[in-house]
């Protein structure tokens, strides 16, 4: 029997969800039974209990608001206990349609793929200002420069996972988990796949960041941060390397100089160029250390995938054995 939980983390969300939820497909294709759950980050309009009204079959509700990266972590880790073999995520704002689920579903369903993001096709995107097309375009190009995958709306946050793919997730970032999700699956080399999807009319503005500068900047800094975290051989001897070769360029013009016979007063050059030879050799030995911690950081997100696959199977025979004991005390 194969189990689909649709996953939407919230924030005050109690004007739109019942329109968000009245959507929801409540029979797939090649699914046998499909749930919906609410991650409710800490709102102070009722989104909870409008969801339990509505129909929600499970509620995860923080009782102060988290962010959204948090929020999507607890929900896949809520759909993961609930016995979820797919896993879908969509926004409480209705932003994307639901009709399209089973499109979303259908590599997983196929086993082409591990994830599959929903491309919005951000130009034909209406409701989006010429300024943030652009950026977004940028973004997922750097984002499918990093991570190595070709998906070409990395923002997106209608996305499917298989279980085994949501077991291996570990989000680190505050901000959001749409980037790092990405970047992260690419260097674990997961299966990604893209499908089209359509989109709604707007229903409110953007509550993720509160300017486009704010949201360059925290996008920036989460591709830069994960990045780092898997690639850092490359990105500390890439830096090192700058500096170093900055530093051979000051000392081969100090050696002009002082060759040629008017090095007097060029001593200043001689100083800059040994720190920054200096710094550079250090940069790329940050970079060594860097590298074995991170492969240290590998073994342990293999651990805690483990660990949490251990923790379902023994949740899934306790469930299966107090179904047994019940079965038989009705007998």
């Amino acid at each position: 029997m194969k189990k689909l939980i649709i996953q939407i983390p919230c924030l005050n969300e109690a004007k739109t969800l019942p329109e968000t939820i009245a959507d929801l497909p409540r029979h797939v294709p090649g699914i046998d039974v499909v749930e919906f759950l609410v991650v409710d980050d800490g709102s102070t309009d009722g989104t909870s209990e409008v969801a339990r009204a509505h129909g929600v079959h499970h509620v995860v509700r923080f009782r102060r608001r988290k962010g959204l990266a948090a929020a999507f972590m607890a929900g896949i880790d809520a759909c993961l206990k609930l016995g979820a073999d797919f896993i879908v995520n969509t926004d409480g704002d209705n932003q994307y349609c639901a009709k399209d689920v089973g499109t979303l579903l259908q590599p997983l369903l196929s086993a082409e793929a591990d994830m599959v993001i929903g491309d919005r096709n951000i130009q034909a995107v209406k409701q989006m200002s010429a300024t943030r097309k652009r950026l977004q375009l940028l973004g997922s190009w750097v984002v499918r420069q990093v991570s190595n995958t070709r998906v070409p709306d990395t923002t997106s946050g209608f996305r499917a996972y298989t279980r085994d793919a949501a077991l291996r997730l570990t989000i680190v970032s505050d901000f959001s988990y749409t980037l790092e999700s990405i970047i992260q699956a690419g260097k674990k080399r997961m299966a990604i796949a893209h499908v089209p999807i359509a989109t709604n009319p707007r229903m409110r503005e953007s509550r993720l960041f509160s300017s486009t500068w704010a949201y360059i900047k925290a996008s920036a800094a989460t591709i830069v941060r994960i990045y780092t975290m898997y690639e850092p051989l490359k990105v500390f001897t890439s830096i090192g390397t700058v500096v170093f070769l900055c530093g051979v360029g000051v000392s081969i013009r100090f050696l002009y100089f002082y060759l040629t016979g008017t090095g007097r007063g060029h001593l200043q050059s001689l100083i800059l160029a040994a720190v920054l030879l200096i710094v550079g050799f250090q940069v790329a030995l940050i970079g060594l250390v860097a590298d074995v911690i991170s492969g240290n950081r590998k073994l342990i997100e293999d651990l805690l995938y483990r660990v949490r696959g251990i923790e379902l199977t023994l949740g899934e025979s306790a469930v299966t054995a107090a179904a047994r004991k019940q079965e038989h005390v009705e007998r």
